[in-house]
């Protein structure tokens, strides 16, 4: 009886910290609590962005990674992101000039650099999603797809179109290729394929270079395909090209610029792992 009392109340406090996550989104919040997910741990990580790292709050489950913008002192937020750990890749990396203690996460729709507070946490970080990952796949007999997306160069990183090599300014702004993620102008990327492990079906916008040498065929494959409803529980990658575009210009005419020598963690970024009993094969 003592050990059936105390798996109830473990499953209601779990159920309980999938609740307050779901909440700390808002009314936008998507419901996060399925039968047989665990909260393994949550912190804070810097994600590299088009703009540069900037902090979010990260929820690790058994089976999915959330993400989303802070907005009130790590207690609320927005732009809530869901990842399908089953899908994911993540890959070790050295410490580079913007960011320390860094790794890559890899997805079909959208891959990104993350970092922690420190060496340590960036190690139980990745090694309780390896873990998530593998125990999951294991169970439902599957492996991770070959095909991820490219990581998006920040647009800081470069002053001029990394095609036509022609300046940025006011009214010549910067846009992202989303096959291989260069800056680029809007002269270099005039045309839309369709990247079938972005979206099946929307054409995405490519540089010149991307759409002669392969999105053609991508295209004219994918238009002998019966259309399919976009079912990414990522809400960044199946927002409208529009809506993409709205948010370059935001970036483009931010007026605050990331300084590397300003990136600090605050001392309440700790990674806090809930079930380390759900870590055991």
């Amino acid at each position: 009886m003592g050990s059936t009392k105390k798996q109830f109340m473990s499953e209601q406090d779990n159920r309980e910290r999938i609740q307050a996550v779901k909440s700390s989104f808002g009314p936008s919040g998507k419901s996060l609590y399925e039968p047989g997910r665990h909260l393994i741990g949550e912190g804070r990580l810097m994600k590299m962005s088009r703009k540069g790292p900037q902090p979010r709050m990260f929820f690790l489950f058994n089976d999915v990674l959330v993400y989303g913008t802070i907005i009130v002192n790590g207690r609320w937020h927005k732009k809530q992101k869901i990842i399908p750990l089953e899908d994911s890749q993540i890959e070790d990396l050295e410490d580079g000039l913007s960011m320390a203690n860094q790794w890559l996460i890899r997805t079909p729709r959208k891959s990104f650099y993350v970092a922690a507070a420190s060496r340590e946490e960036k190690q139980d970080w990745m090694q309780h999603i390896e873990d998530c990952r593998s125990i999951l796949q294991q169970n439902r007999g599957c492996q991770t797809g070959s095909d991820f997306a490219n990581t998006l160069i920040p647009s800081y990183a470069s002053a001029v179109c990394m095609r036509c090599f022609g300046r940025f300014s006011v009214t010549q702004r910067r846009h992202h290729c989303r096959k291989c993620g260069y800056v680029v102008c809007a002269a270099c990327s005039k045309t839309k394929a369709v990247i079938q492990h972005i979206h099946p079906t929307k054409g995405l916008r490519v540089c010149t270079r991307c759409h002669s040498s392969s999105l053609t065929r991508t295209t004219q494959e994918a238009q002998n395909k019966r259309p399919k409803e976009n079912k990414s529980s990522d809400g960044e990658e199946g927002s409208s090209e529009e809506e993409e575009e709205a948010e370059e210009q935001m970036e483009d005419h931010d007026s605050g610029k990331w300084n590397p020598g300003n990136f600090q963690m605050e001392p309440w970024a700790i990674y806090v792992n809930f079930q380390p009993h759900c870590m055991q094969r």
